[in-house]
């Protein structure tokens, strides 16, 4: 991690805490309803935290992403869903910090086998978002085969819960992938280059 003073990587994750909060209540700049669920876009922010900062405070990022996930689950959801499974801290905020943490430390470990640092970053958006995709549907699967969950799919029975969240992987989870590892090099690598110029 950069050599910065305590002072300055304080503020600089003050002010990815600051955008994770404005995505959190701004509508449709952090989450897209796209019918049960929502397309998520800030697993983009916790990663490049993880990529700017490392992983300890990527996981900070992404910690006070889902704290402010499972506010959200009980105040003001955006879909069906929320309430019924984002009030549970081992969804909404578990997932989350270790999406931080993995993007440092996956940033990190590939700085030693990539050396071109955009393609290191394309990786790290890619496999970052692919992660919180997995952690989240693979916690509701294992804890929220319930009548409840089916029917906010759309489903009478929860045993088909398994295959509506393969579909949720292909028309949530992969596009938003491929978002991450498009957006993440487009952002991280301008700030990475403006914190180590200022080193």
């Amino acid at each position: 991690m950069l050599n910065h003073t305590k002072a300055y990587k304080i503020s600089i994750l003050a002010l990815f805490i600051a955008f994770i909060i404005i995505q959190n209540y701004i509508p449709l700049f952090g989450y897209s309803p796209v019918g049960p669920l929502s397309l998520t876009t800030i697993q983009i922010t916790v990663i490049i935290a993880g990529i700017i900062l490392g992983p300890v405070d990527g996981g900070i990022v992404g910690g006070v992403w889902g704290f402010l996930s499972l506010i959200k689950a009980f105040t003001a959801p955006s879909s069906p869903f929320e309430p019924l499974v984002f009030t549970n801290p081992l969804i909404s905020i578990l997932p989350r910090i270790l999406v931080g943490l993995f993007a440092g430390y996956l940033f990190i470990l590939f700085g030693h086998i990539i050396k071109k640092t955009s393609i290191n970053m394309i990786i790290t958006g890619l496999l970052g978002a692919l992660l919180n995709t997995i952690l989240v549907l693979g916690m509701i699967y294992l804890f929220y085969r319930t009548p409840e969950v089916a029917k906010a799919y759309g489903a009478s029975n929860p045993a088909m819960i398994g295959k509506l969240l393969l579909i949720v992987v292909g028309t949530n989870g992969i596009p938003e992938a491929i978002l991450s590892a498009i957006v993440t090099p487009l952002i991280a690598d301008p700030i990475l280059h403006f914190v180590k110029r200022d080193d």
